[in-house]
């Protein structure tokens, strides 16, 4: 079974289409953080939520960037990590009554949701600067840290106050 599809030759075409990865990716974050910005019960997480849309937001509008600098429009590819992500955190939401509990879960998951998008940053980053575009290299960087400050805020909510509150 392979990877990618036939159409990755060079590292040129792994390079876009994992921009097309992330891209789909940060779409489909963008769509599922309201949901989970309804479900959040603790004002702080709610807020963290809503903050980490505004930055998606950001997030999506400096990848369209990247893809311009390299005279592409921007195009997503269907990313099955980040559904599975998005698609195990809804199964498990719904099957939660507790609030405390609720709140601890969407946080646990918004982490995964962090920890993927990190990988996928890092090694475009590396890579972008592999190929010269340092440009690139740069506008990923900045999202690249607000992902880091997301993980690190969502880690420290979950271990001052959701979790002892589940």
């Amino acid at each position: 079974m392979a990877l990618f599809g036939a159409d990755i030759h060079t590292m040129d075409d792994l390079y876009l289409h994992t921009l097309q990865d992330i891209y789909y990716a940060e779409k489909q974050i963008e769509k599922a953080l309201p949901k989970m910005i309804e479900k959040a019960t603790a004002p702080a997480l709610k807020s963290g939520f809503e903050m980490h849309l505004e930055e998606t937001r950001g997030h999506v509008a400096r990848l369209e960037q990247v893809f311009s600098l390299l005279g592409e429009k921007p195009k997503a590819v269907t990313c099955p990590a980040i559904d599975g992500i998005i698609k195990e955190a809804n199964e498990i939401a719904g099957d939660i009554d507790d609030d405390g509990v609720l709140d601890a879960a969407l946080a646990a998951a918004a982490q995964a949701v962090e920890h993927y998008e990190i990988t996928r940053y890092g090694t475009l980053i590396a890579w972008s600067k592999e190929l010269g575009r340092t440009e690139c290299a740069d506008l990923l960087q900045e999202t690249l840290a607000e992902e880091k400050a997301t993980d690190v805020k969502l880690s420290k909510l979950a271990e001052s106050r959701l979790n002892r509150a589940a």
